[in-house]
């Protein structure tokens, strides 16, 4: 994998890969790999194995270790994989030893989630992001991905040469690359800039969709505004921001609701800053609809994943309401009495809303919720005025067999 899809022709087998997990004590460690398994199979590779070990501290050399670093070999040789995914970040070195070791690519998660962007960007804007935490990961990496111009010597007593002239003429670049890039999506920035002020003038009251990769938020987003953003059940089904007028009869207004990229846990710090463009929507927004896999056993962390990428962006104080997606799957009972409730959120509290985009189930209570909050965000004075709750009413927590 070189920061590119997978080639792959009609009635060839995916490429096999590896997977690694290595649990240095960290507060969310996968011990099962699923998600990285999802991250590949989405990135179109086909999960041949997958090895977990626990250390201490990571190898300086090979991360995992001579040892596991023969038994990752064992086991491709014997599956027939031709790469090796580790689900934490290498350092340059490390990979650059460990392909050595292995005789065969080795990438990581953020290069693997690079790759799926890289393939979903459908807009302008969504190329130019990609582009830009592509090439800024690259820079980091010229010591593996261009092994032919390493150092030579240029004569006795004499340091350096052609090829250290050449790492460096590449330095330059890239950094211009990037340099480049930055320019062109300031300009996308501006462009939003002056819709978000169209918005503000006509008193437009935002709505964004934010959420964990594949909790539904496109689906949702169809299902409120009838519209048919591109949906499917993968990591990182649509990475493009859309955004559409809604009309709430309740309120009596039109509502601006955006969807916007799926967030994931670790999520490589060079997306979330090559995507701020997008995610300004977050930011920007009256009310964030924060839209949960309540299907999923793993979903507390991964509302932990989401606060924590909003807090890096500062989008943490936008009022927020809750939206538990997907409960027709849920087992009947773990299903809720009750289509709304208030919950706790970082010490404060929130708006819970139950509903299934797929089905339809609890939406009424849902446009109902979102009626109340552009209610109250005009009645407020400033129309700026803290974390309204949108006219919930508090419920005993025994009403509700949903204990997330």
């Amino acid at each position: 994998m070189t920061g590119s899809a997978p080639a792959s022709t009609a009635g060839e087998p995916a490429p096999g890969v590896i997977l690694v997990g290595v649990d240095i004590g960290q507060p969310h460690f996968d011990a099962t790999l699923d998600e990285l398994a999802q991250l590949a199979q989405s990135a179109g590779y086909r999960v041949c194995d997958k090895v977990v070990c626990r250390r201490r501290a990571p190898d300086a050399a090979l991360y995992v270790g001579s040892g596991k670093a023969d038994e990752i070999a064992a086991l491709a040789a014997a599956h027939g994989a031709s790469e090796v995914l580790f689900d934490q970040s290498l350092s340059p070195a490390q990979q650059r030893n460990l392909e050595r070791h292995l005789k065969m690519p080795v990438n990581d998660r953020v290069l693997l989630i690079l790759d799926i962007f890289a393939q979903r960007a459908r807009s302008h804007e969504g190329k130019l992001q990609v582009e830009l935490a592509r090439l800024r990961y690259l820079s980091t990496r010229l010591v593996r991905r261009w092994s032919h111009l390493e150092r030579q010597t240029g004569g006795i007593g004499l340091r350096g040469g052609p090829g250290e002239t050449q790492i460096e003429l590449d330095r330059r670049m890239i950094a211009e690359a990037i340099q480049r890039t930055r320019e062109r999506l300031e300009r996308v920035k501006r462009q939003r800039r002056t819709q978000r002020r169209q918005r503000e003038r006509r008193g437009t009251f935002t709505i964004s969709l934010v959420g964990y990769t594949n909790a539904g938020k496109s689906t949702l987003f169809n299902a409120l505004v009838k519209a048919r953003a591109y949906a499917a059940d993968q990591l990182f089904a649509t990475l493009d921001t859309t955004t559409r007028q809604m009309y709430l009869g309740e309120a009596g207004c039109n509502v601006s609701l955006s969807d916007t990229v799926g967030f994931i846990r670790d999520l490589p710090h060079t997306l979330v800053e090559a995507f701020a463009a997008t995610l300004q929507e977050a930011r920007d927004a009256d009310l964030l609809l924060h839209v949960v896999d309540a299907a999923n056993p793993q979903h507390p962390e991964q509302i932990d994943n989401v606060q924590r990428v909003l807090h890096e962006i500062d989008a943490a104080d936008v009022p927020q309401v809750l939206v538990f997606n997907k409960i027709d799957a849920l087992p009947p009972e773990r299903r809720p009495r009750q289509h709304r409730d208030v919950t706790e959120l970082e010490g404060r509290s929130v708006t819970r809303v139950f509903v299934s985009a797929q089905t339809g189930e609890g939406l009424d209570v849902l446009r109902a919720v979102l009626a109340d909050a552009v209610r109250e965000h005009l009645a407020m004075p400033d129309g700026d005025g803290g974390v309204p709750q949108f006219g919930t009413i508090r419920m005993p927590s025994n009403d509700s067999r949903f204990h997330p």
